[in-house]
């Protein structure tokens, strides 16, 4: 088992106070496999909106000189600084400042590897999504981040296995031989009331499948009971779901409805309710489907996230 390491070690993984706390709350672990999924549960699951941006605040903007950053800050942007030129810099600087001026926190990127052309394309690309997306996204490469940093942590503890090291980064696992590995169930999702600016709290969510199986649910079907439940829930404080269905490795292929009663919610509101229908093909068993609602009394959207 690796060493009952204290808060302050996990605070340089990721920089929330929470989130070390948590993670020295669970340790010890096995090995890095054991620490990169209670990491993941704790991050997505139990760490909310302040802890992200806590997180976020202790990174440096991509491309800054400063001595106060940290020697693996140094090493992630290491390909980055690399292959910067003045004029690269220059325009990385000005996004960058667009960047914090539009969401109010710094540009968050996995930069390991990347060089600084592939940075600022993406930095271009992100600036373009609303804020809610892109906080969201944000938090998906800080993981990506946290990651990188326990391998560091557990490597220089001298702790890992020939098979530990091998670990696969996130979003690389092995789906072909079935190792999901999950610390979550297969389908999720989170509220936020974007009317409000706040996570929907207390919110019923229900989860269906579709069970005829000769044939896909069309725009036209308005039979009910062709629809099986798989589970419900209501929101807590951060606007997430309690678990909609048991955590397994392999997620039956088929459609699947989320329904959310925002009638309850916002009485006044437009809707009634909202249904979120989508598929599951036989080759993405062992993914995650993390299918989020941004609502308000008049509007709604959604996305695929992770």
């Amino acid at each position: 088992m690796e060493p009952l390491w204290k808060e302050q070690d996990y605070v340089c993984c990721s920089g929330s106070k929470r989130f070390a706390k948590e993670m020295a709350a669970a340790s010890p672990f096995a090995d890095l496999d054991h620490a990169l999924q209670s990491a993941r549960d704790i991050w997505f699951n139990k760490i909310d909106v302040n802890g992200w941006l806590e997180a976020f605040a202790a990174h440096p903007a991509i491309g800054a000189a400063s001595p106060s950053i940290s020697q693996w800050s140094k090493e992630e942007q290491s390909t980055a600084l690399a292959t910067a030129t003045d004029s690269t810099v220059l325009e990385l600087v000005e996004w960058n400042a667009r960047y914090r001026e539009k969401f109010g926190f710094v540009f968050l990127i996995c930069a390991s590897g990347r060089g600084t052309p592939e940075i600022l394309a993406e930095l271009k690309k992100r600036y373009l999504n609303r804020p809610i997306v892109e906080f969201e996204i944000a938090a998906q490469e800080e993981m990506k981040i946290i990651e990188l940093r326990l391998a560091k942590l557990f490597k220089t503890q001298a702790r890992t296995t020939p098979s530990v090291t091998a670990q696969l980064p996130a979003g690389q696992s092995d789906k072909a031989g079935g190792n999901s590995r999950r610390s979550r169930p297969p389908i999720t999702t989170h509220v936020l009331d974007v009317a409000r600016g706040s996570p929907a709290s207390g919110m019923e969510i229900h989860l269906e499948m579709w069970k005829d199986t000769l044939r896909c649910p069309s725009f036209t079907d308005r039979d009910s009971s062709k629809w099986m439940s798989v589970g419900s829930s209501v929101t807590n404080t951060d606007g997430r779901s309690g678990p909609l269905m048991d955590i397994v490795d392999y997620i039956t292929p088929g459609f699947y409805r989320i329904s959310f009663n925002t009638g309850k919610y916002v009485p006044s509101g437009f809707f009634p309710y909202v249904s979120i229908a989508f598929e599951v093909r036989e080759n993405q068993r062992s993914e995650h489907f993390h299918v989020p609602l941004l609502y308000s009394p008049f509007s709604f959207t959604t996305y695929r996230g992770s």
